[in-house]
C-alpha cells in the first residue's frame, strides 16, 4: 500500500475521532436524555462526561482528544508525517492513560472510550508504517544521489 492510501486512512480515521470527541464534548455539555453510550453502571460514558476523568488541567477531557485528531487530521492532509506520528504518540499515551483510569480505578468501561482508543491505535501504527516508509524512501534517494 502506498502512502497516499496510508494517509487516506488517517484522513478517515480522524474524522471518526473527532466525531467521537465532539458527541463526548456533546454529552459533558447539554446532558441530552437521550444517552445511547449507557448501557448499566459499569458500561457507561459518565467517567468522561461528569466524572474523575471529565476534565484535566481545568479542560474537558474529549477537548484534548478533539484537538489532537483535528492536529492529526491536517498533518495528514499536509503530509507532516512527523507532526502525524507525535501527535498520534502523545494521543496514544493519553488514551492508554485515560482507559487505565476507566478501567482499574472506577471501574467503569467507556464505550465511545474505547472507540476512540482502537481509533488511536489504528492512526499511531498506520504513521508509524508512514514514517518508517518515508525514511526508507529519504535512504534511498540519498544513495542514488552519491
Amino acid at each position: 500500500m502506498n502512502n497516499q492510501k496510508w494517509f487516506l486512512a488517517v484522513k478517515i480515521l480522524a474524522i471518526v475521532g473527532i466525531s467521537l470527541a465532539v458527541y463526548l464534548l456533546w454529552q459533558q455539555n447539554f446532558r441530552t436524555e437521550f444517552q445511547p453510550c449507557y448501557v448499566n453502571s459499569t458500561i457507561n460514558c459518565e467517567a468522561i462526561i461528569s466524572g474523575a476523568v471529565a476534565k484535566m488541567l481545568g479542560i474537558p477531557t474529549p477537548l484534548f482528544g478533539l484537538i489532537g485528531y483535528t492536529i492529526i487530521l491536517i498533518s495528514a492532509f499536509l503530509k507532516k508525517t512527523k507532526l502525524m506520528v507525535g501527535m498520534a504518540t502523545f494521543g496514544l499515551l493519553f488514551c492508554l492513560w485515560i482507559g487505565y483510569r476507566e478501567l482499574f480505578e472506577l471501574k467503569v468501561v467507556c464505550p465511545v472510550c474505547i472507540l476512540c482508543q482502537t481509533v488511536m491505535i489504528s492512526i499511531f501504527i498506520i504513521s508509524v508504517i508512514v514514517s518508517r516508509s518515508t525514511f526508507v524512501e529519504a535512504s534511498a534517494d540519498k544513495k542514488e544521489r552519491k
